[in-house]
């Protein structure tokens, strides 16, 4: 599990006096980005990478500004040209998830333009990374 920790901006919190629905998508996008960057698959680097084809969020409690949070991000399994990224906004004075969200994320070449099967090198530095950062 990679953890990234999050700084929470005024501008972050809407008319309601918490963190926006559309702000914590960006926490988890910079929380994807974090991850794969960690495990050396930077997103912006490399003829591969990988991209989001599906995302679902359950939003369980709010984020006030004054609160102190971070994204966890995994990932859950692999398809053959796929794997499951599982993500958590925690609160870390409570230690419970604000928001859980669940992508599907395609293998893409970028010399194809088209999806791509996600190598295995690939697949075991995801395990290696994550076997050593278990938390």
């Amino acid at each position: 599990m990679h953890i990234t920790p999050i700084q929470l901006r005024f501008n972050d919190i809407d008319q309601m006096g918490h963190v926006n629905n559309a702000v914590i998508m960006e926490f988890f996008d910079l929380g994807k980005s974090e991850f794969f960057t960690a495990v050396g698959l930077p997103p912006e680097e490399g003829e591969f990478t990988v991209m989001v084809v599906h995302v679902e969020v359950d939003f369980h409690s709010q984020i006030r500004y004054h609160d102190k949070v971070h994204v966890t991000t995994r990932v859950d399994g692999f398809g053959t040209k796929s794997l499951r990224v599982v993500q958590q906004v925690v609160n870390d004075t409570t230690g419970e998830p604000c928001a859980t969200c669940k992508t599907v994320m395609s293998g893409y070449s970028r010399a194809t333009h088209r999806a791509a099967v996600i190598p295995d090198t690939i697949k075991e530095r995801i395990r290696r990374y994550q076997d050593e950062n278990e938390n």
